[in-house]
């Protein structure tokens, strides 16, 4: 049996990589902050997996979250690193709180798993860390230059970790998902996810299933002599 924890587990693609995870026969931890109930009716519907409360902003108790989860299993074989928020401001309108909870969460959330569920991994000379990024970390969004600018920073994250970790048996890779059809769409009118598909080669939005089908890749067996890239999951946008 291998081990998952899903941060971020209970948005449209956290909740596609769960089952997906589970579908690939792991036993997965499903990472929640704010939807305990959201959390808990995902793992009703599945036998392989349980909530937990996981902080990625609190460095220390996210640390100390991790720790008993990982005495609850014995080991902790993947982390897919998916709990991230977004906002959309003109750069001049981005407050200093604004700044500080976007990287904080977005990145700072990636750094504290990672360095907290490493040291197991290291031991065991084996682990797979999955990232989740963003084309516009990768391209760039106007009015989103706080939210870029933290997927930027994952990707740089996922490509050095990568390198540090390869001699212990660890992969770390990054998804980066492009117009993905969940919760975070719905601020926009159908005219404008119309507007914006007529710009996506593919000409559709994707759907969870497409990223968690990405992530399952990186976190299996196939995927063992793969490490530091971004696959993106775009439909032709980079």
């Amino acid at each position: 049996m291998r081990y998952a924890l899903v941060t971020g587990a209970t948005g449209g693609i956290g909740t596609a990589v769960v089952r997906r995870l589970c579908q690939d026969g792991c036993y997965v931890y499903v990472g929640y902050h704010h939807s305990q109930q959201k959390a808990l009716h995902i793992c009703a519907g599945l036998s392989c997996c349980q909530a937990v409360f996981l902080d990625v902003t609190d460095f220390s108790a996210a640390a100390k979250q991790m720790a008993e989860i990982e005495r609850d299993c014995g080991h902790l074989d993947i982390l897919v690193n998916n709990a991230g928020i977004a906002q959309q401001k003109l750069f001049t309108d981005i407050t200093d709180d604004d700044w500080s909870r976007m990287v904080q969460t977005n990145l700072g959330g990636v750094f504290a798993c990672c360095r907290a569920a490493l040291p197991g991994m290291i031991r065991r000379k084996y682990g797979r860390i999955v990232n989740i990024a963003s084309m516009w970390g990768q391209m760039g969004a106007s009015c989103e230059v706080h939210y870029s600018a933290a997927k930027a920073g994952v990707i740089g994250l996922t490509r050095a970790l990568a390198k540090e970790t390869a001699l212990s048996g660890i992969t770390v890779n990054c998804v980066s998902p492009g117009a993905i059809d969940t919760a975070m769409m719905h601020a926009f009118s159908q005219a404008d996810i119309a507007a914006f598909c007529e710009e996506i080669p593919m000409g559709r939005l994707g759907s969870p299933t497409e990223v968690a089908a990405a992530v399952s890749f990186f976190a299996s067996e196939e995927a063992s002599y793969i490490t530091g890239q971004v696959l993106g999951v775009n439909g032709g946008m980079v």
